[in-house]
């Protein structure tokens, strides 16, 4: 994946998370909103100003931006656990369980 497609869907990403439309968005950075539709769909990249204010905006990192999908969090890490838990045999868990106690 390119820098400008990391970008941009990295807006994108942000965008959802907080389920905002393109034209709320463009508001919140006080940008256009064809210049945000602009952005998003890869005609243009964002400036640094333009990042600098999502980035404040939305209290994330720059770095974030370029994260090719979001941060997994405690709650799907624990559904992906017990997901897997649930399909293990008895003797699995056993082991499992002292495997953690090593831990």
């Amino acid at each position: 994946m390119s820098y400008k497609e990391l970008v941009t869907s990295g807006i994108k990403r942000i965008r959802n998370k907080y389920n905002l439309t393109q034209e709320q968005f463009a508001e919140r950075i006080c940008m256009s909103v064809q210049g945000y539709r602009n952005i998003e769909h890869s005609k243009y990249l964002p400036t640094a100003e333009t990042i600098d204010k999502i980035c404040t905006e939305f209290n994330i990192s720059p770095i974030e931006l370029l994260l090719p999908e979001e941060k997994i969090d405690e709650f799907n890490i624990n559904s992906i656990i017990n997901l897997k838990l649930r399909a293990c045999t008895l003797e699995k868990l056993v082991r499992i369980n002292s495997m953690i106690d090593l831990m």
